[in-house]
């Protein structure tokens, strides 16, 4: 039997940013995520201002660009 809580399933942003090759995501339990910019070629190929550009989307369980139209889940990230 596994007992170990499936911790992605909960998981919610609240803060986005990127340095030039990685995107980070805090999460609301104070987790901390990178990955690189590679996985994501939108982002890789956007500008810093595309790039800023993010919102929160269904209370944080997925992070959206409107300027290059993608969507990305947490539990992606986890």
């Amino acid at each position: 039997m596994n007992t170990l809580a499936d911790k992605s399933i909960n998981a919610l942003a609240t803060k986005v940013w990127f340095t030039r090759d990685m995107l980070y995501v805090l999460l609301q339990d104070g987790r901390e995520v990178g990955v690189p910019l590679l996985w994501f070629p939108r982002l890789r190929k956007a500008t810093k201002e595309q790039l800023s550009n993010w919102r929160l989307i269904g209370n944080g369980i997925g992070i959206h660009w409107d300027g290059i139209d993608e969507d990305i889940s947490v539990a992606a990230l986890l």
